[in-house]
């Protein structure tokens, strides 16, 4: 119940205030962050905690994905960009699947990836901000998706392990939606600004997992998810006051 109410409500929130915010909010990890807390309850913290350690890394995938589409979507529709961005995201994630990097240099690359990869996004176009017109469908097909994704990944993810699941719970599942979306009905300009709102959110993301992988086995699930929640809300509010003022210089 948790997972569609959350997904509505960023989704609504992300049509108000435009693609780029949309983008922004869907960095806070909704599907990822109750995946983590499922597994926290079941199998336990020691698995939860290693698979928060395997999402952190995810990070970079996202980023990835990010660049992929991004760049395809300059010259291509959005189902071959949606193409070239999964592949770089499970080519990322075959890559980190093989790599096992200390935590806290891990969190110090990703930190430095995605500082690169808003870089070498394609440069923001300037222009009149354009409503999204969705169907009536859109939402509650949202909110399905997520669930199902959710449900899918906590039921496999004994089978998977610790490592395996945690990587395959960042896919931007609710940014490839909402870039879709845009891409399909207006072309690639809101869609690439979806995914640079994105790359913001990550930094909350990252300092979210962090603190579970550091805090859940030794301090527990309300302590672990308490602070991690409240840290990630602080940074989340930084990189949008940040972005802002980079937008306007």
């Amino acid at each position: 119940m948790l997972t569609p109410l959350l997904v509505g409500a960023a989704s609504l929130a992300g049509r108000r205030w435009g693609s780029e915010i949309g983008g922004w909010l869907v960095g806070i990890p909704f599907t990822s962050g109750p995946i983590a807390l499922f597994l926290a309850l079941n199998p336990g913290p020691r698995f939860a905690s290693e698979a928060a350690a395997g999402i952190l890394a995810g990070t970079a995938t996202q980023a990835a994905f990010c660049l992929a589409y991004a760049w395809v979507a300059q010259s291509r529709g959005w189902a071959i960009s949606l193409a070239a961005a999964t592949a770089a995201f499970l080519a990322a994630t075959a890559l980190l699947d093989l790599a096992v990097v200390p935590l806290l240099p891990s969190v110090l690359a990703i930190v430095a990836i995605l500082l690169v990869s808003l870089r070498l996004m394609p440069s923001r176009r300037n222009g009149p901000a354009k409503d999204l017109v969705f169907p009536p469908w859109d939402l509650p097909a949202r909110m399905i998706a997520a669930t199902t994704f959710v449900v899918a990944l906590t039921a496999a993810a004994p089978f998977l392990g610790p490592r395996l699941s945690g990587l395959l719970a960042p896919f931007p599942l609710y940014a490839t939606v909402l870039a879709v979306f845009a891409h399909r009905l207006h072309g690639p300009v809101p869609a690439v600004g979806v995914l640079r709102g994105l790359l913001l959110g990550l930094f909350a993301f990252a300092s979210f997992f962090f603190l579970v992988s550091v805090l859940l086995v030794h301090n527990g699930i309300v302590v672990a998810f308490g602070l991690a929640i409240l840290t990630a809300l602080v940074i989340q509010s930084l990189s949008l006051t940040l972005s802002r003022r980079l937008w306007a210089a």
